[in-house]
């Protein structure tokens, strides 16, 4: 499956809500999303395995692929396409083991020091940021600034998209920063036609 950072949504429970979590990815894949990560941290695993199968159903065809957040057994259980972890959520090493070579394998990278700790070989992509304070994480790094993402992606040995606060009125800078794509949550999740707000960051 062919790896396409483009545009990389991340789904938030609460903001699919008023279109409901499968219908709101189908249209924002319709709009050009280009790879979906399944991030809800308060589902069983259960649930997130039958949230995955639906996803898988509505992403048939599409050659989109499906990556979990953080959830090891979840990627391994449920036929996900990888797996995305944060720097305390697993070890990279272990996550390559269970999944074997062909899953997709991310890791959120915030600092130089990070990324000078990390074995590329076992990844597949780093997700950087964030780029802005954004109210989806309240926990998270001090915020890099286009300037700091620019120095970030010169010193990554990998593929890497931008994350953190990031709209369509963003895609030229974070292309000028050298990532390979951007990743949104509210700008998608939370609009009233997921479609149209994903095809905006081609448009804009």
């Amino acid at each position: 499956m062919r790896l396409d950072l483009s545009l990389y949504l991340i789904t938030d429970r609460g903001l699919c809500a008023d279109h409901g979590l499968v219908e709101t990815v189908a249209a924002a894949v319709r709009g050009g999303v280009t790879i979906v990560q399944l991030r809800d941290k308060h589902a069983s695993d259960a649930e997130l395995i039958d949230q995955v199968r639906r996803l898988k159903a509505a992403l048939a065809g599409s050659g989109v692929p499906l990556i979990i957040n953080d959830r090891l057994e979840v990627a391994r259980e449920s036929g996900a396409d990888g797996l995305h972890i944060g720097q305390d959520d697993g070890d990279v090493e272990e996550a390559r083991r269970v999944l074997g070579p062909d899953a997709i394998l991310g890791l959120s990278v915030q600092t130089r020091e990070q990324l000078a700790r990390l074995d590329p070989s076992a990844l597949d992509y780093l997700g950087l940021g964030p780029v802005f304070a954004t109210p989806s994480k309240h926990d998270h790094a001090k915020p890099l600034g286009f300037e700091g993402l620019a120095a970030l992606v010169a010193a990554s040995p990998l593929l890497s998209v931008a994350i953190g606060g990031l709209k369509a009125e963003h895609v030229r800078p974070t292309r000028d920063a050298g990532a390979h794509g951007l990743a949104v949550i509210s700008a998608i999740c939370g609009q009233p036609d997921p479609q149209a707000a994903a095809r905006a960051f081609f448009t804009t």
